[in-house]
């Protein structure tokens, strides 16, 4: 089995991990298509290759469940859908699939709109923005507007707000650490833990609030969560129940959205002749009406915009923990065993990939993803199989809405002297993407 270099005394490849885990994951292909890794004495062993990835997620699913990285998350999200294993994860799975089917992303849609809308009519020509705090904040609303239809949710839009960056900022430290670390009151854990905490409070007031108001016809999410019943079993969510899966939605969807929303500004930015390519297909199928859910499959080019920001900035880190012993490239593997795999890397891999750090959305195109054999393990940004997020199809409806709304109106330039600069998180982050807002010509 391959070992990474660089293993010191005590802490292993952490120290490694926290530093730059972007360049270190990027680098472990190198070593083989499964490396080991050292977190102080756990091992870990990193999976290199799309294809290897896709199997662990889909044909030997079974042999894993989530994991350290999920276990770190747990003071949020505690038995929510991120963190839930077995059947209990495959219970609240096909209970809240439907409040993600098509039809009701199809009712969301019009909050997506309305706030993209509000948010592009406040920018100014000539204005700077900065881009990361912007699209997190439209990230938020939305998800707030289409989870509260009341002002239940205004104190939980805030205690996102405040909390979710310490949340981003800490998860990767706490899960890339040493184990005997979990425990002690380091920095990362003090600062994670405070502010789960808070969120979670402010959440169970407002579904004790929800409870008091008594039924309604409402079908915001929490409505839907807290009137969900199990097919089979009839059962209902309790209050922890909800609070958890409301925590995993806020967590997961603010993030995954923002990242994915400022990464493609920012990327069109520098590419102007495809901002303008793009530009040109918004305003040939929307023009100067509002975007709405019918017009999303009809943006094949601001789809590969997005799809293209998306592969280059992918998750940082994920795991799994073998239940059973298991068979990856050629090695047996005992039970207890945590396999890790970067989205971010397998996305950059050039034996993938032609030009794997370069910004190209016609990679996406049908004759290139054949001619270059991009097939379905190759491009995994919502994961794959039974795990596969539950969000998918919103996070697109929402980024292609929000987008389309603002090219039809907006050109966005890098401001002089403002490159961004990309910051590890759970997501890569876009800090430091200045733009200065044009009028579309």
């Amino acid at each position: 089995m391959p070992r990474a270099p660089g293993s010191l005394p005590l802490v292993g490849h952490a120290l490694k991990l926290w530093r730059d885990p972007l360049r270190f994951l990027h680098s472990l292909h190198r070593y083989g298509d499964l490396v080991r890794l050292d977190l102080g004495t756990m091992p870990l062993y990193v999976v290199t290759s799309s294809e290897l990835v896709h199997q662990v997620l889909t044909a030997k699913a079974r042999s894993f469940e989530k994991g350290r990285f999920y276990e770190r998350l747990r003071p949020l999200a505690g038995n929510g859908l991120a963190t839930a294993d077995g059947e209990y994860h495959r219970k609240h799975r096909r209970l809240m699939q439907p409040m993600f089917s098509r039809q009701h992303i199809a009712g969301y849609s019009e909050a997506m709109s309305h706030k993209a809308l509000e948010l592009a009519e406040s920018w100014r020509p000539g204005m700077r923005v900065e881009v990361e705090e912007a699209m997190s904040t439209y990230a938020v609303e939305t998800l707030a507007s289409t989870m509260f239809s009341t002002d239940f949710g205004r104190p939980a839009v805030t205690a996102v707000r405040d909390n979710l960056p310490v949340l981003l900022n800490n998860l990767l430290v706490r899960a890339a650490s040493p184990r005997i670390l979990d425990r002690l009151p380091i920095r990362a854990n003090r600062d994670f833990d405070a502010a789960a905490a808070r969120l979670r409070a402010v959440i169970d007031e407002t579904i004790l609030a929800a409870r008091a108001d008594g039924p309604s016809g409402r079908d915001d999410l929490l409505t839907l969560l807290l009137n969900a019943r199990d097919a089979e079993s009839s059962e209902r969510l309790d209050d922890t129940e909800v609070r958890d899966e409301l925590s995993t939605i806020l967590f997961a969807g603010v993030e995954t959205t923002t990242a994915a929303l400022s990464w493609t500004l920012t990327e069109l930015g520098r590419h102007p002749a495809v901002d303008a390519a793009v530009a040109r297909e918004v305003r040939a199928v929307v023009g100067d009406r509002p975007v709405t859910v019918d017009d999303v499959p009809r943006l094949p080019a601001l789809r590969r915009a997005l799809d293209e920001a998306i592969r280059l900035h992918s998750v940082t880190l994920l795991m799994r923990r073998a239940v059973e012993p298991v068979e990856l490239a050629g090695h047996r593997l005992p039970s207890g065993t945590e396999v890790g795999f970067s989205l971010y890397a397998i996305h950059r891999d050039g034996r993938v990939y032609e030009n794997p750090e370069a910004y190209d959305p016609d990679r996406w195109l049908p004759e290139r993803q054949e001619a270059a054999g991009l097939g379905r393990t190759a491009y995994l940004p919502f994961g794959a199989g039974s795990r596969k997020c539950i969000g998918d199809l919103f996070t697109y409806t929402e980024a292609t809405i929000a987008l389309a709304t603002i090219l039809a109106r907006w050109r966005l330039e890098p401001a002089p002297g403002a490159g961004p600069r990309q910051v590890a998180s759970t997501v890569p982050r876009a800090e430091g993407s200045v733009m200065t807002v044009r009028p579309r010509g």
